[in-house]
């Protein structure tokens, strides 16, 4: 009797630490770290800032001027439903955007600072500008809070 309390012991100590030793292994976690709760700071900031920017390039792209303001804070939405169609807005008629991409991500002194190479094309022609994107935590949720001409200089390579 007292083998067969030993054995259901011994079983249920397995049973209870099997799944913990599972999970240090990886089994039955997320695989992609991007996407974990614990993950440091300047990782979430990063890719919720390339998110947001890169959304709002795609809304460029493809003239969505309602995906393009929901990229932006509260304050910034008023501005750019006044300019957003205009002459010389991102979303203006006669301009197309064939190209557009992010170039370098890092802090800034106002949040996260987004490069970024956009190529537009109007009947003058085509020309390549560069522009920097403010992206900043508001609440639980990333905003793009700033955009103005130019970017910074890209990080340099860790070349050995």
């Amino acid at each position: 009797m007292r083998a067969t309390h030993r054995r259901l012991a011994a079983g249920a100590l397995v049973l209870a630490t099997v799944p913990s030793a599972l999970i240090g292994c990886g089994f039955g976690g997320d695989d992609n770290p991007a996407e974990k709760p614990g993950r440091a700071p300047a990782e979430e900031a990063a890719a919720k800032s390339r998110e947001r920017v890169q959304a709002y390039l795609d809304a460029m792209t493809a003239k969505d001027v309602a995906a393009g303001r929901s990229q932006l804070c509260a304050p910034l939405q008023a501005s750019f439903d006044a300019a957003a169609t205009g002459p010389n807005g991102d979303f203006a008629d006669h301009f197309q955007v064939p190209q557009a991409e992010i170039t370098d991500i890092r802090s800034g002194p106002r949040g996260q600072e987004v490069s970024a190479s956009v190529s537009v094309t109007a009947a003058s022609g085509r020309i390549t500008r560069a522009l920097l994107f403010t992206v900043t935590r508001d609440g639980a949720d990333w905003c793009i809070a700033a955009e103005a001409p130019g970017a910074n200089t890209p990080a340099p390579s860790a070349t050995p």
